[in-house]
């Protein structure tokens, strides 16, 4: 076999075990700690993935289904609202009936409109972040243009049960 279809077998198989290099640390409810190759399906588990770094990222509510968890892990999204605002209303509605988890916060003073201008480049409301990408203004299309793009499915897959957590404040966001 020539030394270019040696490479190029060598290059095919590398890319086939790919997948095989997704590991989950896995902390069970009764603090059993577990690592894995295969996404956990735990229900009442912290789950956590480990890259190939060793840097490990939290995938977040193990209630939610792994099509969610994993979109949420590597594209979290934040939206940005004021009290007394149709529009933040609206934006709110939208991502509630897509399904998408989020992380609301809450613009109430001069610190916090000071943070929302460092986080998105401007002081309006609603804004939202979608991992690194700012997007400001509701636009449904563009916003679900990007959820697409994140990975978050079209149709609600969120449990009935689950409710977005209490917003807190920009200027409390790390």
């Amino acid at each position: 076999m020539s030394r270019p279809h040696r490479i190029a077998l060598v290059a095919a198989l590398l890319a086939a075990a790919a997948p095989a290099w997704a590991l989950y640390k896995v902390i069970g409810p009764d603090g059993s700690v577990t690592y894995t190759d295969r996404p956990p399906a735990a229900p009442n588990a912290r789950i956590t993935s480990i890259g190939r770094n060793g840097e490990s990222t939290p995938l977040g509510d193990a209630s939610l289904p792994l099509e969610l968890r994993q979109a949420s892990a590597r594209f979290p999204v934040q939206l940005y609202t004021a009290s007394d605002c149709a529009p933040c209303d609206a934006a709110r509605t939208l991502l509630q009936q897509r399904g998408v988890p989020y992380r609301e916060r809450r613009v109430g003073g001069d610190d916090d409109t000071l943070a929302l201008e460092r986080l998105t480049g401007a002081r309006t409301v609603p804004a939202l972040t979608i991992g690194q990408q700012v997007l400001r203004g509701l636009s449904p299309a563009d916003w679900n243009s990007y959820l697409d793009a994140a990975g978050y499915p079209r149709e609600s897959k969120l449990p009935r049960s689950w409710q977005p957590p209490a917003p807190t404040r920009p200027a409390a966001s790390p």
